[in-house]
């Protein structure tokens, strides 16, 4: 698969960091062809410009800024976002990341009257977030309902890409985590991985079987 994974981590040697390079290593052992796009390395504008907004529903979606990006996600077929939760929300350049390139005529189509969006991902099959919180678990799944994933499964993959599968690997009270726990947290990760490749290789098994003419 074109596997795309989106690092939004100002630190270089932060968890987030090191998970990115274990993912993409893990990914590319696996066969698949892997783009890292990492945000903060890159110079990302988390703020949408005049020209972006002005065109968000007058013809064409200005996209000339993120050409780039609008080019990786619609060749992937899957995404690894690797990010902190700040505020129980996205780090600020990646929700500029979904705000920016998650564009009408990119990742959806507006509908007529100002109705339901209608999907353009079609390609994007998988989706996993591996992301870390100073808070512990109870706060955010019990008190707050997981309001990260809830944002992602039901606004955004699950109105551009409704038939991609969403997996969220989260780790609690990241500021106090011992290598055991860090260890942990990455072999979720990587069974969450397997399962990509163990889905991808049911697939060429399936296609590869010649018919009985």
């Amino acid at each position: 698969m074109h596997c795309l994974i989106v690092k939004a981590h100002p630190l270089s040697e932060s968890l987030c960091a090191a998970m990115t390079r274990r993912v993409a290593k893990t990914l590319e052992a696996q066969g698949h062809m892997v783009t890292v796009e990492d945000l903060y390395a890159e110079g990302f504008d988390a703020a949408m410009t005049p020209q972006e907004r002005a065109s968000y529903y007058e013809g064409q979606y200005a996209a000339d800024a993120v050409s780039l990006q609008v080019q990786r996600l619609l060749a992937a077929e899957a995404i690894v976002l690797v990010f902190p939760t700040w505020w129980f929300g996205f780090p600020a350049v990646l929700k500029g990341w979904f705000d920016r390139v998650w564009g009408p005529g990119v990742a959806y189509d507006h509908a007529d009257g100002y109705g339901p969006i209608k999907p353009r991902l079609h390609n994007l099959r998988e989706m996993l977030v591996a992301t870390s919180l100073g808070a512990p678990w109870w706060v955010d799944r019990i008190l707050l309902r997981q309001p990260v994933r809830r944002i992602l499964k039901t606004a955004i993959v699950g109105t551009c890409a409704p038939q991609c599968r969403l997996q969220m690997v989260s780790v609690y009270k990241s500021e106090a985590l011992t290598p055991v726990q860090v260890d942990h947290f990455w072999r979720r990760v990587q069974r969450a991985l397997s399962r990509w490749h163990d889905a991808t290789e049911r697939s060429r098994t399936t296609t590869s079987v010649p018919l009985d003419l």
